[in-house]
């Protein structure tokens, strides 16, 4: 097998989507990645090239490595999120552009305070259900967008949303370990 053919009918430049023969949308079977993640880097290891010299195993790296980063951002459906966003023209720029609605960023400033306030592991797991639920609520109000609607500019405020939510729940979590230790 020659390490060009790896993955046929793909290049290192083909979407994650093609790489991974998956449809170019937002819902996808989580089983299905990794499984196709694990069949790829079979095929890809350098070390299956080892006969064919330096120069296919460094090919093959290189196969590697791609495999890998689509993998990463196919299996985390925030990353999925935005990497259709972008494959529609639609870049997220979350470091440049942090606008948000007011309703969102009132819900924010709840959250801050409550997390604040809170005092025991009860509080910070209420808190934690809070923001769980908004964030489920959102990458299916994400889902829809991308999936149903392929209205992509749209998509992105909910993507940037995710981030802070991510972000937000995050800090949940550290302030939970504190309380624990």
């Amino acid at each position: 097998m020659r390490v060009r053919r790896v993955v046929p009918g793909v290049n290192l430049q083909s979407t994650d989507f093609e790489l991974f023969d998956l449809a170019p949308q937002f819902a996808q079977d989580r089983a299905a990645i990794d499984a196709r993640w694990k069949d790829l880097q079979r095929e890809a290891h350098p070390d299956k090239f080892a006969a064919q010299g330096a120069s296919a195993q460094r090919l093959a790296m290189q196969w590697s490595v791609r495999i890998n980063e689509a993998y990463q951002r196919l299996k985390d459906p925030l990353k999925r999120a935005a990497y259709l966003c972008e494959l529609h023209d639609a870049p997220v720029n979350a470091e440049n552009n942090t606008a948000m609605p007011a309703a969102f960023l009132m819900q924010q400033m709840e959250w801050r305070e409550t997390l604040d306030d809170a005092r025991s592991p009860a509080d910070l797991e209420a808190l934690e259900t809070q923001v769980s639920a908004a964030c489920q609520q959102t990458l299916t109000h994400c889902a829809q967008l991308l999936d149903v609607a392929h209205d992509y500019p749209q998509a992105v405020q909910q993507v940037r949303a995710l981030m802070f939510i991510e972000r937000f729940s995050a800090d949940v979590q550290q302030r939970l370990d504190r309380l624990d230790a």
